[in-house]
């Protein structure tokens, strides 16, 4: 059986696509329509070598979803999957590949989401913390008895769990979880709190534009980051999506 995972922000490079796009005339089409569509030349900073610029949000985001989905597409025949899924991001990306969504629809909707997202983070200055080497439940028991914003973000496999939440819950929820056995409680370089309650006014902008966008029936099942089961229905992927911003990644549970 065969599985197709897609990655979330985190995992540009500088040059990614460049090869694609010189190499399958399939893909430049792809990039050519994706700056029509962004209203910007996106392969100019995806393919150049500045990565500051690469980790701006609004271009990260749908820098990742091209290479992601064009990679699928170029396969062609040969992109068979039994079932698929995206961290995150990754989602959107596992949901055009697997044709629930149109390649346009689900660029227009990242482009939203990222914009929404740095909005959210600029209103709520907020971070996020990976956690190793403790349980799940103690790291969520800890979470939950912090009076500021901190929850349980991305389960990401057995041992590392991240979690998101105001700037000084984070630091609290830090030493909380050092102090009790954590082998790190580190906090990341990212611009907000992710998958958190402060993701809230994103998550409503977000919501409009997935209203907005044509939902098909794909080839095969998705496993969503808010159920980690298989989902083929699309107006239940439709409701899941609208929940991710604010909801955990069950991507541990999603894998096992």
């Amino acid at each position: 059986m065969r599985a197709y995972v897609f990655p979330g922000q985190g995992a540009q490079f500088a040059g990614m696509g460049k090869e694609l796009y010189h190499n399958s005339d399939a893909a430049k089409e792809m990039f050519e329509k994706a700056n029509e569509i962004l209203g910007f030349a996106i392969t100019e900073i995806m393919f150049g070598e500045d990565t500051e610029a690469l980790k701006q949000t609004k271009v990260t985001q749908p820098a990742i979803f091209l290479h992601s989905v064009i990679l699928a597409k170029v396969l062609g025949k040969s992109f068979q999957p039994k079932m698929v899924a995206g961290h995150s991001l990754g989602e959107f990306s596992a949901l055009v590949a697997a044709g629930y969504l149109s390649f346009e629809d689900g660029l227009q909707l990242v482009a939203k989401r990222a914009r929404a997202m740095q909005k959210a983070c600029e209103k709520n200055p907020s971070t996020m913390a990976a956690v190793l080497g403790l349980e799940n439940e103690i790291v969520e028991k800890i979470c939950s008895e912090i009076k500021e914003i901190v929850v349980p973000a991305n389960y990401n496999c057995p041992g590392q769990l991240v979690i998101s939440g105001s700037n000084k819950g984070i630091d609290i929820a830090c030493e909380k979880l050092t102090e009790a056995g954590a082998r790190r409680a580190l906090k990341l370089p990212v611009g907000g709190a992710f998958h958190s309650p402060l993701m809230e006014p994103a998550r409503a902008e977000l919501e409009r534009a997935i209203d907005e966008a044509i939902f098909s029936e794909g080839i095969c099942p998705i496993y969503q980051n808010v159920t980690a089961t298989a989902v083929t229905n699309p107006n239940e992927i439709k409701e899941n999506l609208k929940k991710q911003l604010t909801a955990s990644v069950l991507w541990t549970q999603s894998m096992q």
